[in-house]
């Protein structure tokens, strides 16, 4: 079973950046990790994700040039770079995994089977 685990939330103002972190364990051979994010009242966003198979990261138009998903392979964690945060960027951010790649893999919650707990990132102006 993938277990995920995410960290780095926190409070900052705008402009600034965090890091976040996905901790994952028990992927399978071929999976895509994504990161999601929810804001109060409001769907839930896919904004970045990563296909083991290798190609290049896909991002949500909303955040491209500001948002970075690398992995450590090493450690399997995947992490998400947000820089020039807005408050618009408030919401609390998931990690999702799943291992239905064939045709690849979208940014769409309904694709992704397994889930970590969320961590919140809240951005003040």
């Amino acid at each position: 079973q993938v277990q995920l685990v995410e960290s780095g939330g926190g409070s900052v103002q705008a402009g600034g950046s965090l890091r976040l972190a996905c901790a994952a364990s028990d992927l399978p051979y071929r999976y895509c990790i994504a990161w999601f994010r929810q804001a109060p009242g409001k769907g839930r966003e896919g904004v970045a994700r990563i296909d083991s198979g290798a190609g290049r990261p896909l991002y949500a138009d909303s955040v491209k040039g500001r948002f970075t998903i690398s992995q450590d392979n090493a450690q399997n964690i995947v992490y998400l770079q947000i820089n020039s945060l807005k408050p618009e960027d408030t919401a609390m951010y998931y990690c999702a995994a799943t291992s239905r790649t064939f045709g690849g893999c979208s940014l769409s919650y309904p694709d992704f089977d397994y889930w970590g707990q969320g961590t919140q990132v809240t951005v003040s102006s």
